[in-house]
């Protein structure tokens, strides 16, 4: 009777100090900047909780959202999320905001947001791709203005499943807006991909900024995107990956 006392003893003692020493890791602090666009609020936040109790959020709408940049604020949130079309920028709130992402806030981009900052060109050069509004000319090529169809069924094809963004998804439908001829940006890494003639191609992308972690997604539209699960996943695994490249900085 007592060599098994003692033997349940030494078993316990062990596995206690284990799981100790392996606390559940903090959660992703994830800053959704918005303004410029309206868009189904109650939905949209809905999809954001869905996330797990991994990702907490909070919203911030521009232009007040600028002050997030500023490098008094950056410790508060772990990752950028974009969901805003903004235009007006100061060469003061540009420097910030590109210097936050370059020193390695990690960032996903969602859909309208790449239609922002029509004259800023170094946005372009952080998201990886730009919707046209006017015709432009970049390094020489002209482009025309993108183009842009509400409510679309169409087939969403993931590039590589074995992509931590993409993994464990299959090609997928969604019920979104398409967006055609806008820009996507030679380097990037294709992640997504759509057949549909109302949008360009590539419709989803990773690259890096700086220090870093980017991840593009085109859709995004509205609340049948919001709700779907795929898409649900993509956006929780972006997140995860994005960061994961600086989930070691000191908060």
């Amino acid at each position: 009777m007592k060599k098994n006392l003692f033997f349940l003893f030494f078993v316990f003692i062990p596995w206690s100090v284990f799981s100790a020493s392996n606390p559940p890791s903090k959660p992703i602090r994830i800053l959704v900047i918005t303004g410029g666009h309206d868009y189904k609020t109650e939905q949209f936040n809905q999809m954001l909780a869905s996330l797990g109790d991994n990702i907490k959020y909070q919203i911030a709408e521009l232009p007040a959202a600028y002050d997030m940049f500023l490098k008094e604020n950056r410790s508060k949130y772990d990752v950028l999320v974009f969901y805003h079309m903004w235009q007006n920028i100061t060469e003061k709130q540009a420097a910030d905001m590109s210097d936050c992402i370059r020193q390695g806030k990690p960032l996903v981009v969602l859909h309208h947001s790449i239609c922002a900052y029509d004259d800023w060109p170094e946005y372009l050069n952080i998201t990886g791709g730009k919707y046209f509004h006017k015709p432009i000319t970049i390094n020489g090529t002209e482009y025309p203005a993108s183009s842009y169809i509400h409510d679309i069924h169409f087939m969403v094809n993931i590039v590589d499943p074995k992509n931590p963004v993409t993994k464990g998804l299959n090609d997928f439908e969604v019920f979104d807006e398409t967006y055609k001829g806008f820009y996507v940006e030679q380097g990037v890494i294709p992640l997504l991909t759509t057949n549909e003639p109302t949008s360009t191609h590539i419709i989803g992308w990773s690259k890096k900024y700086g220090k870093a972690r980017i991840v593009t997604l085109q859709s995004g539209h509205d609340v049948a995107t919001f709700e779907n699960s795929s898409f649900r996943k993509l956006l929780k695994q972006s997140i995860e990956w994005v960061y994961d490249d600086g989930k070691n900085q000191q908060r």
